[in-house]
């Protein structure tokens, strides 16, 4: 499921479950969220799963040295941008840990369907309370 939350990490909005597994941008593909959110010109701050989607996402380490074979390390300044991106992220990170905690969702071994129908409960609940 994808998972969108506003800068202050509530949950604005959860994708339906997808049958099988799904690569991050596969699903976000399959639900129309790429587009809608370009359209829309949000600004989302990702993670490395969304590589290529045009969103901000972390850097990459340098690619190998031709002579040894090792990935470079990242610069110092390449470090400090991933580290305010972290920060950046924090808020989204906390709405998924926040679907995570109930117990419910954490193993959920059902049909897209009926788990989509269980997170739409979940989404209520934790926006009443």
């Amino acid at each position: 499921m994808q998972v969108l939350a506003d800068p202050n990490g509530r949950l604005i909005w959860v994708s339906p479950a997808l049958p099988g597994a799904r690569h991050d941008m596969g699903a976000a593909r399959e639900h129309g969220l790429l587009d809608a959110l370009r359209d829309a010109q949000v600004k989302v701050i990702a993670d490395n799963g969304y590589r290529g989607a045009g969103f901000a996402v972390p850097q990459r380490r340098r690619p190998a040295d031709p002579n040894t074979g090792e990935r470079r390390r990242l610069s110092r300044n390449q470090k400090a941008v991933n580290s305010a991106h972290a920060r950046q992220r924090g808020p989204g990170e906390r709405a998924n840990a926040q679907l995570k905690s109930w117990k419910i969702l954490r193993k959920i071994r059902c049909c897209p369907r009926r788990a989509t129908d269980l997170v739409k409960a979940v989404l209520v609940l934790i926006h009443a309370g």
